[in-house]
C-alpha cells in the first residue's frame, strides 16, 4: 500500500489523518458544514498543506454528495434551481482561484475572511440580527458565491460566506442542511477539476484522499443522528459558535499561529 502513497506519509500519520477524518465528518453530520476546516487544520499539522489539500478533496467530495441528496433528488434539484447563482459564481471563481495558489497570498486572504465572519457570528449570538432584504437576496447569492468561491479555490474552505447568507434569509433547519450540501457538492467537484489542473493532486495523493473516506462517512452517519435531535434555536446557535471556531481557525492560519 506504501507504493501507492505520498513517500511522507507514515502508518502513524495516516492514522491520525483518519482520526481527524472521523471528527470532521461528525461534525459535519451534525450541522451540515466544517469538515474541510477541521480537516484542513487537523492535516495541516500533520503533515504538508498541499497534500492536507488533497487528503480533504474526496471526503469533501462524498459526504457533501450524501447530505445533498439525504430529502431525496427532487428535494435536491429544487435547491439547484432557486439558488443557481450562488452555485454558478461559486464554481467560476473557485476555478479562477485554484489557479493562483502558488501566487496568492494565503495569510492575507485567510485574515480578511475570518475577521468579517467572527464578527458577524458573533453579533448574531448577541442577539443582533442581520437580514437581507428580499429585493437584494439575488445579489447577495451572487456576492456569497463569488466570495466563497475566490476563498475556496486557494484554502479549501468556502462555506463561511454561503452559511452567512443562508442565516440572513433565515434558512430553516433541513432546508439549510441540505442547501449546503448542495453547494458544498458543486464546490467539490469545482475543487476537484481546479485542483487536478493545479498539480495538488496526483495518482499518490488521490489514493491517500480515497482512504479518508471511509473514517468520514461513518462519522458523518452518526452526525445525521445528532442533527436530527436538534431543535431550530439550538442548531442555530451552535452553528454559530462553530461559524466563530471556523473564524479563529482562520485567522489562526492567517497569522500563523
Amino acid at each position: 500500500m506504501s507504493a501507492f502513497l505520498p513517500e511522507a506519509l507514515t502508518p502513524a500519520l495516516l492514522l491520525g489523518a483518519m482520526l481527524i477524518a472521523f471528527a470532521a465528518g461528525l461534525v459535519k453530520g451534525a450541522l451540515g458544514f466544517a469538515l474541510p476546516m477541521i480537516m484542513i487544520s487537523g492535516l495541516g499539522s500533520l503533515m504538508p498543506v498541499d497534500l492536507a489539500l488533497a487528503g480533504l478533496i474526496l471526503p469533501t467530495l462524498v459526504t457533501n454528495l450524501s447530505q445533498a441528496l439525504r430529502q431525496g433528488w427532487p428535494a435536491a434539484w429544487g435547491s439547484v434551481l432557486a439558488h443557481w447563482r450562488m452555485l454558478a459564481a461559486l464554481v467560476l471563481c473557485l476555478l479562477a482561484s485554484a489557479q493562483l495558489v502558488p501566487f496568492v497570498s494565503e495569510p492575507l486572504l485567510l485574515a480578511l475572511l475570518g475577521g468579517p465572519i467572527c464578527a458577524f457570528a458573533l453579533s448574531q449570538l448577541a442577539g443582533k440580527t442581520w437580514v437581507v432584504p428580499v429585493a437584494r437576496r439575488r445579489r447577495g447569492q451572487w456576492l456569497s458565491g463569488a466570495i466563497g468561491g475566490l476563498y475556496g479555490g486557494v484554502s479549501g474552505v468556502w462555506g463561511p460566506p454561503v452559511i452567512a447568507y443562508l442565516i440572513a434569509v433565515d434558512t430553516v433547519k433541513r432546508d439549510m442542511v441540505r442547501i449546503l450540501g448542495v453547494v458544498f457538492l458543486v464546490g467539490a467537484v469545482a475543487m476537484v477539476a481546479g485542483h487536478a489542473a493545479s498539480g495538488i493532486l496526483t495518482a499518490r495523493s488521490v489514493t491517500f484522499s480515497a482512504l479518508l473516506v471511509v473514517p468520514a462517512v461513518l462519522g458523518l452517519a452518526l452526525g445525521y443522528r445528532v442533527q436530527d435531535r436538534l431543535d431550530a434555536a439550538r442548531f442555530r446557535r451552535w452553528t454559530l459558535v462553530m461559524m466563530v471556531f471556523l473564524g479563529l481557525n482562520l485567522l489562526r492560519r492567517a497569522f500563523g499561529v
